[in-house]
């Protein structure tokens, strides 16, 4: 186990600039998560930690040792692909215990890592069989248990469930999770999916055009968010941003709604801001806003409805049970301890 520390990491090819001075404090045995959009950096940074990318400017550190000119074998880390990378031709067995055998460890040490990673993984009946005979979610485990042998200060995942199926995914997330609680071996993750992010990450970096957009704990994310980017990104459904005014205490939504303002004792100053209510925080309130329904989407936890309020298309997702056609009329209100305004010029949090 070991730290991580990336300095005002710079990566440019040519003159395009791909990261532009990142900086992040991972600790011993934190599982973080790098998550953004397709072309954000993620996976470059990935690889820059992984030594597979040169560094254009800055420090990389593990266990405190500045690796920036190390070779990737002998960084100490082990690298879980998207595509599992098997070696056809091997078996479970020989995948697994690949990395060792090339080490030049001896037979029994090799039996006895490839067994333990095995038994973690629930791989034990598996090892004579080829990557062929296995499932989408057993080669993973294999890629898993490769990476599990070599005993590394630092996992790295590179989006290692896209190539699954949805019910899938949400197991492997599971025993990704639990692996990690039980190694305890700092772990970088990176992946495009929120959910995941949300749902595995001790700390998630919200990285956008090679900019760190915010870093901080998953539930820190989704209730204080940054700007507006963070905003939109954290959360699903996403995050309903209506664009209006803060007059006469209240916020006045497209075609002159009055919405209420955050409840957080901050009058905020009057003028031009961008107004943030989650769908899940809206209610069904009989003194609310006037909304008429536009479409029902029935998920058995709960009801999303898309409204009509004013000029803007608002999400509301209801825990109860909603029956209401397009057309109808449901009266909505925001919970105000739970509404977020942002700068409209700068997109940052009021």
């Amino acid at each position: 186990m070991a730290t991580v520390d990336i300095r005002e990491v710079r990566k440019a090819f040519g003159t395009t600039q791909i990261l532009h001075g990142v900086s992040v404090g991972i600790e011993d045995g934190q599982f973080v998560v790098l998550v953004g959009p397709s072309g954000c950096g993620k996976s470059t940074l990935l690889r820059m930690l992984a030594g597979l990318e040169n560094i254009t400017g800055g420090e990389i550190a593990i266990g405190g040792r500045v690796v920036n000119n190390v070779p990737p074998k002998d960084r100490d880390i082990a690298m879980v692909f998207q595509n599992y990378a098997l070696y056809p031709h091997m078996t479970v067995f020989q995948n697994m215990a690949f990395s060792m055998k090339l080490a030049g460890a001896p037979k029994e040490v090799m039996e006895r890592e490839v067994q333990k990673a095995a038994k973690i993984l629930g791989l034990e009946q598996l090892l004579h069989r080829f990557p062929r005979q296995l499932s989408g979610g057993q080669r993973q485990r294999v890629a898993m248990g490769r990476a599990i042998v070599r005993n590394p200060q630092v996992f790295l995942f590179d989006e290692p469930l896209s190539n699954l199926d949805a019910k899938l995914r949400v197991q492997m997330r599971s025993e990704i999770k639990e692996l990690h609680q039980r190694l305890k071996v700092t772990t970088v993750y990176v992946t495009h999916d929120q959910i995941e992010a949300m749902t595995m990450a001790d700390l998630i970096v919200v990285m956008n055009h090679g900019r760190i957009e915010q870093a901080g704990a998953p539930l820190e994310l989704y209730d204080r968010p940054a700007n507006l980017f963070v905003a939109g990104f954290i959360g699903s459904p996403a995050m309903n941003m209506m664009e209006g005014r803060i007059a006469d205490g209240h916020f006045a939504g497209p075609g002159g709604a009055a919405w209420p303002l955050p409840a957080n004792g901050h009058a905020p100053p009057a003028g031009e801001v961008i107004y943030g209510i989650r769908p899940e925080h809206l209610r069904l309130d009989p003194d609310g806003i006037p909304a008429t329904v536009q479409l029902v989407e029935p998920t058995g936890s709960e009801t999303q409805v898309l409204l009509r309020i004013g000029e803007a298309n608002v999400s509301g997702a209801f825990r109860e049970r909603v029956s209401a056609r397009p057309g109808d009329v449901l009266p909505v209100s925001p919970d105000p301890g739970l509404v977020h305004l942002f700068d409209k010029k700068t997109g940052q949090r009021i």
